[in-house]
């Protein structure tokens, strides 16, 4: 597998969190900057008809055919985690190692994001999950994203204990400032838990963060970053 200069990881506490909303908002933000940024989904399950998939969506963040972000042998029109949208279509078991084998990136890319299904421990494969992905594929950032709601420190803990030995930035999407649950989890979180935080409003700014920079890019931004 042809490896980017950095690779990211992106998972999720469960699923309709936002992961493809937070990639491609990255992914739009550092392409913006002139990074070479590319993003691919192994394998993407969705309701049947739908257009806005996440291989598309992620396909126009990066300006990438969405058959090139996931392979179109790897879109299962079922609402299930994909290895159980294979069955109900009757189709081949998916494997993770074809999956891996499948990760196609071009050359120059600076950073690549690999987003999973679901949550960490959702199945993406007959025999594993995005924590197996992970394993495989050996990420330089996991990107956590999770909504700041009641429960979330317990989720986001867990899902941090399953990831020791990565580098994890986790990412409170949907989060209102206003909301004392949304506050007083992410102080937790960063205070208490000594974790690393963005909410979707820093999203906007991220590569003018320097902390926030290095976290995503591996690197401090330039001075001639705007």
């Amino acid at each position: 597998m042809t490896r980017p200069s950095r690779l990211i990881l992106v998972t999720g506490t469960g699923t309709e969190v936002g992961k493809t909303w937070v990639t491609a908002a990255l992914s739009r933000r550092l392409r913006a900057f002139g990074i070479e940024v590319a993003a691919r989904k192994p394998a993407q399950s969705f309701t049947p008809g739908e257009t806005a998939t996440d291989a598309a969506v992620l396909g126009e963040a990066t300006d990438t055919p969405a058959d090139t972000v996931c392979p179109p042998h790897r879109w299962y029109p079922v609402p299930l985690a994909p290895p159980m949208a294979a069955d109900t279509l009757q189709l081949a078991p998916i494997l993770l190692d074809d999956l891996v084998a499948e990760l196609d990136w071009p050359a120059g890319v600076a950073i690549g994001f690999v987003e999973g299904a679901g949550g960490l421990c959702s199945p993406i494969a007959h025999d594993g999950d995005t924590l197996s992905l992970a394993q495989r594929v050996r990420p330089d950032l996991v990107l956590l994203v999770t909504e700041p709601v009641l429960g979330v420190v317990s989720q986001v803990r867990l899902a941090a204990r399953a990831l020791t030995g990565y580098e994890v930035l986790v990412v409170l999407n949907r989060y209102d400032p206003s909301d004392e649950v949304h506050r007083r989890s992410r102080d937790w979180l960063t205070a208490i838990d000594a974790l690393a935080v963005l909410t979707n409003h820093d999203l906007a700014d991220t590569v003018d963060s320097d902390a926030a920079w290095r976290a995503i890019s591996g690197e401090p931004p330039s001075a001639s970053n705007p």
